[in-house]
């Protein structure tokens, strides 16, 4: 006969149990409270509010729209060709500027500027928008996402940390000089 206090196969089985299964869910949940406090302890890169230059004023010719490229201030080394961001810039009169992100506010596809009719359209559902940036027609419900920018020394420069989005402040992706308001 044995004691009570020896452990019996049964009791040793079930305890290995909860220790692997305690094991296990501490394992996974270290992630998923790491994504929980991430806003509480990530540390900002101080890129984030820094102006990125575009390119000397004499390559956006007044009253044209061309395509621009930066690199994303958050980027790191191993991110290669993908930290490379581009935008479209619109010279509006040379001394005013419009800079929108290439992605299109219905979901992120990135739109296409036609010069001959002078609009911006998405290839993916058929999204268009007039040269301001403004929607014209297709799915999106808003126009264009617009960076703030500067002019400093000759060279366009644009606050380009974070990605626009829908659920961003407008009042941080505009010119608020260009007096008019953020969504078409």
């Amino acid at each position: 006969m044995t004691s009570p206090d020896d452990l019996s196969r049964r009791g040793m089985l079930m305890k290995l149990g909860l220790l692997w299964n305690g094991a296990i869910g501490a394992i996974l949940a270290v992630p998923i409270v790491r994504y929980l406090l991430s806003p509480v302890i990530r540390e900002r890169n101080a890129g984030y509010q820094a102006w990125l230059a575009l390119g000397r004023l004499d390559q956006f010719p007044a009253g044209q729209t061309r395509l621009a490229t930066y690199r994303h201030p958050a980027a790191n080394p191993s991110d290669g060709e993908t930290a490379n961001i581009p935008c479209w810039v619109r010279n509006v009169d040379g001394r005013k500027f419009q800079v929108f992100a290439i992605n299109c506010a219905h979901l992120g596809c990135p739109v296409r500027w036609f010069p001959q009719s002078g609009l911006f359209m998405c290839p993916c559902h058929g999204g268009a928008y007039y040269e301001d940036g403004s929607r014209a027609s297709g799915p999106p419900e808003r126009g264009l996402f617009e960076y703030r920018y500067k002019v400093d020394q000759g060279n366009l420069l644009i606050q380009a940390g974070e990605m626009p989005t829908v659920g961003a402040p407008a009042a941080n992706l505009i010119n608020i000089s260009l007096g008019r308001p953020p969504c078409a």
